[in-house]
């Protein structure tokens, strides 16, 4: 008896390797030309960044500054405020003749 074999059929995948090369060289392409705008958008940004601060009436250090000392003034006439109701509350209840 004789046995025979299908004999299989080895597809081979056949790439145009012209079109390959041109993909990755439009890809690097690409890839180089959103690289210089974004940093020709970056450095557009930093300038008028560094453009709104130079033309400031008040540098960003001395308005933080200002805010910090004002923050403090509040927080110490916030402190005191508390103290004295806290004394005038535990000043009623410690005279004479007041009711508990």
């Amino acid at each position: 008896m004789n046995q025979h074999h299908p004999q299989q059929s080895h597809r081979v995948i056949e790439i145009d390797t012209r079109l390959v090369r041109a993909g990755a060289v439009l890809t690097a392409a690409g890839a180089m030309v959103a690289g210089v705008g974004m940093a020709i958008g970056a450095y557009a940004v930093f300038t008028a960044g560094r453009r709104m601060i130079r033309d400031m009436d008040v540098p960003p250090t001395q308005q933080a500054a200002a805010k910090w000392q004002q923050a403090k003034e509040a927080s110490r006439a916030g402190l005191q405020a508390w103290q004295s109701a806290s004394d005038a509350q535990n000043g009623s209840l410690a005279r004479p003749g007041a009711q508990n």
